[in-house]
């Protein structure tokens, strides 16, 4: 905890609005997509998704092969519990929304899928996008594509897998992926690997998030070498999220935006 406040301080000290931004292709992403203020009627749509899980009180056994909770001692969990502290926050998954519609991926990889709460977000942002969801826990992934179709989600595909089984066959699984949402192991190793497996996949258009970069000093080095990496152009620190293009036309360029 102490890490992540720390971390956080630096954060707010070195990040910027869209004043402080002097990419065009950066300021157009964060003035009409990060800060668009419209109320897009799939938020409700949100809603419904999460209040639905906030209200479910059953327990399920749930398998980890990440970096484990720091909410939970206990594998067996209520569903509810999981949705209120593991999911992805209601604001993030409006800016994961909007993120999504504004880039129009035709084909979308999420790497953990949990509940469902970010896959909803995901699809809702591309209808007519494939969504490609993996989870290794195939009781938490049952429930998401339950609700799901509760929500008439019909884009997604899921997928009960070790991420990196899948993965390695990343050039004939994901070669179309325009964007990819990390969000399954929080460890160095782990996030590292996969991002090692899935560069062969990169287009000019690619678009990369990876979830909890400050979440420990090991995820943070994580985030550096991706950061450094040659085909990387320009990143985007959120604190919550780190988001790469891949951009041949840009410079090489670093950016702290609060989001």
């Amino acid at each position: 905890m102490l890490h992540i406040i720390k971390s956080y301080l630096n954060f707010h000290w070195n990040s910027k609005n869209e004043h402080g931004v002097h990419s065009p292709f950066v300021f157009d992403l964060v003035t009409k997509c990060f800060y668009d203020k419209k109320k897009h009627p799939e938020y409700s749509i949100l809603k419904n998704y999460r209040n639905s899980l906030l209200q479910n009180k059953n327990t399920i056994e749930v398998t980890d092969f990440g970096a484990g909770s720091r909410v939970f001692k206990s594998n067996t969990r209520a569903i509810n519990q999981i949705a209120k502290n593991a999911g992805i926050s209601p604001k993030r998954a409006k800016l994961l929304f909007r993120i999504v519609n504004y880039f129009q991926p035709n084909t979308i990889l999420e790497i953990g899928t949990s509940l469902g709460l970010a896959t909803s977000a995901l699809s809702l942002g591309s209808k007519n996008a494939k969504v490609i969801t993996l989870e290794g826990c195939p009781n938490t992934m049952t429930i998401a594509k339950n609700q799901c179709e509760l929500q008439n989600l019909n884009n997604i595909e899921f997928i009960n897998t070790k991420f990196e089984d899948y993965l390695s066959n990343c050039q004939l699984n994901t070669e179309h992926c325009q964007l990819i949402y990390f969000d399954g192991n929080h460890s160095k190793k782990a996030t590292l690997d996969y991002f090692e497996l899935l560069v062969p996949t990169i287009t000019n258009d690619s678009v990369w998030i990876f979830d909890d970069i400050h979440w420990s000093k090991d995820m943070e080095e994580a985030w550096q070498t991706i950061k450094n990496h040659p085909k990387i152009t320009v990143t985007i620190d959120t604190f919550q999220w780190g988001i790469v293009f891949f951009r041949t036309e840009q410079e090489k360029e670093h950016f702290v935006i609060r989001a």
